[in-house]
């Protein structure tokens, strides 16, 4: 069995007051808007994320995306009026800034190291 797409959900109680910190987290509005409380951004050929509205699950989401050059997306989303709440640095070189957005949902972007 071969895996061709990836749709990765991530949570929110109250989605009309979170969607707009997505909309600077990705840099544009949702490629996609399926259904109520839903959005949908395509972020790779094959590898979307979206936003549900759904109460019980919200501010539990963990997401990493892998960026070739982290310092560049980081300035990007400051440039969006979003900064990093941790920053780490792997013992194999790699680093790693996490977004927390206003729910608790922890998104991640990684830039590995060289093993």
């Amino acid at each position: 069995m071969a895996i061709t797409y990836v749709f990765a959900g991530i949570p929110t109680a109250n989605y009309a007051s979170t969607l707009p910190w997505y909309e600077r987290l990705f840099g544009r509005p949702p490629d996609m808007l399926p259904q109520d409380e839903k959005a949908a951004w395509e972020l790779t050929d094959t590898g979307w994320i979206y936003l549900v509205g759904d109460a019980d699950r919200a501010g539990k989401a963990l997401l990493t995306l892998l960026v070739d050059n982290l310092d560049e997306q980081v300035a990007a989303l400051a440039e969006r009026g979003l900064a990093p709440d941790e920053t780490e640095t792997l013992s194999d070189g790699g680093r790693k800034a996490a977004f927390v957005d206003p729910e608790g949902n922890k998104i991640t972007f990684a830039q590995p190291g060289s093993a």
